[in-house]
């Protein structure tokens, strides 16, 4: 054996040696946090649209004591919106009555929530970007209203990977993805590894038929399957002898295994049919107004328990622009007792104290009313226009501190003034309760080191156990 020849010999095998090592990278096995961490996983309630803060969670007696009258405080030079050039204060909808051991205010269209709001902390100080649906989603999802870029659950994939290597890490769903702003982007890993993007489960509206899409193929054996993936290795083997690293390549092959090794699991976590009457009962599974959202919230409870690392829900349909009044109490009934359910049922199996449970939308609305009918409607048709200065978010479990409210906006429910949370330190909060490091969990893309907070961000300490 000479030396060209075993240079040559060993160059056939580098190809080999770097998909292996770009796999073992890209894969989903556990990684060490920063720091020790207080949440394993997070389950995220999305409310597409914007729910009213003020007519929910914010009960504001000035609103309820200026109703119909003028404005009392000037909206920005530059701001406009159909609908609201003679706008005045509207009223909050519905009671607020008084919940839980400290007696926190909520509305009575949820009380099923009501029912745990001692297990919540709420976020009442919350404020974003943008007014529009789509940025304002987008920076929600991925730290950025206009620029592409990882989504949080991706950029979590990234830093912890997964407990179960048989599952997808990150799932969303029943994901919104008609009307404003629904986009895989949401779900999405941009320049992350391709294998860190969210997979998603059944459509909008159906829960009861979701489904990993083309998970198998039945007219082929498990066997037969086995070979193919084998025989495609071996190419992609072959062809990286000569191409090099190509990160969409590998990324692909690592779907194509875990796809593999989903085929037995998947189905098993996504049956329903092995709860108890009294679980589904719980999640309100099998009523028609509740059915579809506690379907999803249940098969989010499996999902984190099974070691999914990110899960989504999502709700659509808390756009109300006009008959608020109609609207707000069916989308209420719709999520109020899955959510209840939901945590209930976390706390009873002690997976709690290490989920972290979020819920809210890309933004709030007005505290003035929006009449796109042109003055030909009478107040109880209006709605509310959107509002990102202050709206309210809550969170439960994984560390944070249990039955509290944090910030507030203003005497009108307008802007926030007190205990103020970017989009940003909600996500350097929540990288936090992981264990990570919102300034150490970069990614290095075209020259730079990119993060889920960009150059943002600060983990709200106030709210922390």
């Amino acid at each position: 054996m000479n030396r060209r020849f075993l240079l040559r010999q060993a160059a056939c095998g580098f190809g080999s040696i770097a998909l292996e090592g770009l796999l073992a990278a890209e894969n989903l096995l556990v990684r060490m946090p920063h720091h020790p961490a207080r949440a394993k996983r997070i389950i995220f309630l999305f409310m597409q649209g914007g729910p009213s803060q003020i007519d929910l969670f914010e009960y504001k007696p000035e609103l309820e004591k200026r109703n119909g009258q003028p404005l009392t405080f000037k909206l920005p030079k530059n701001y406009e919106a159909p609908g609201i050039r003679d706008s005045r204060i509207f009223g909050p909808m519905g009671k607020f009555v008084r919940r839980g051991q400290r007696g926190m205010l909520l509305s009575e269209m949820l009380p099923h929530i009501g029912g745990v709001v001692d297990d919540l902390c709420f976020l009442h100080g919350m404020h974003a970007d943008s007014e529009a649906h789509a940025p304002a989603i987008r920076q929600l999802h991925t730290g950025q209203s206009i620029q592409v870029r990882p989504s949080m659950g991706a950029w979590t994939l990234y830093g912890l990977g997964t407990e179960n290597q048989n599952l997808p890490g990150f799932v969303t769903i029943c994901p919104v993805l008609s009307g404003d702003g629904g986009t895989p982007q949401l779900f999405g890993s941009a320049f992350l590894p391709a294998i860190y993007q969210g997979t998603p489960i059944g459509k909008s509206g159906d829960a009861k038929n979701a489904r990993i899409d083309y998970l198998r193929d039945a007219s082929v054996t498990t066997a037969e399957q086995r070979k193919q993936l084998d025989f495609l290795a071996d190419v992609n083997r072959r062809h990286l002898e000569t191409s090099g690293a190509e990160a969409e390549l590998e990324g692909r092959a690592a779907s194509f295994e875990l796809a593999f090794r989903m085929q037995m699991e998947a189905p098993k976590v996504l049956d329903l049919s092995t709860e108890s009457a009294a679980t589904l009962a719980l999640y309100g599974i099998g009523e028609k107004e509740t059915d579809d959202f506690g379907r999803q919230c249940l098969m989010a409870r499996r999902m984190a328990e099974a070691g999914v690392r990110f899960v989504q829900a999502s709700d659509g349909g808390w756009d109300h622009h006009g008959k608020l009044r109609q609207s707000l109490p069916v989308r209420c009934k719709a999520v109020d007792k899955p959510i209840a359910g939901l945590i209930t049922d976390l706390k009873q199996r002690g997976l709690l104290d290490d989920t972290l449970v979020l819920w809210g939308g890309e933004f709030g609305r007005t505290p003035f009313d929006q009449d796109l009918s042109q003055g030909k409607a009478p107040m109880s048709e209006r709605g509310r226009e959107h509002n990102p200065r202050g709206f309210t978010m809550f969170m439960a479990g994984g560390g944070v501190k249990p039955g509290i409210s944090h910030g507030e906006t203003d005497e009108f429910g307008w802007e926030a003034v007190q205990g103020k949370v970017h989009i940003n330190d909600l996500h350097a909060t929540m990288l936090h309760l992981l264990g990570l490091d919102h300034e150490r969990l970069t990614y290095r893309y075209t020259g730079r080191d990119f993060r889920l907070t960009d150059v943002a961000g600060r983990v709200v300490r106030e709210i922390l156990v």
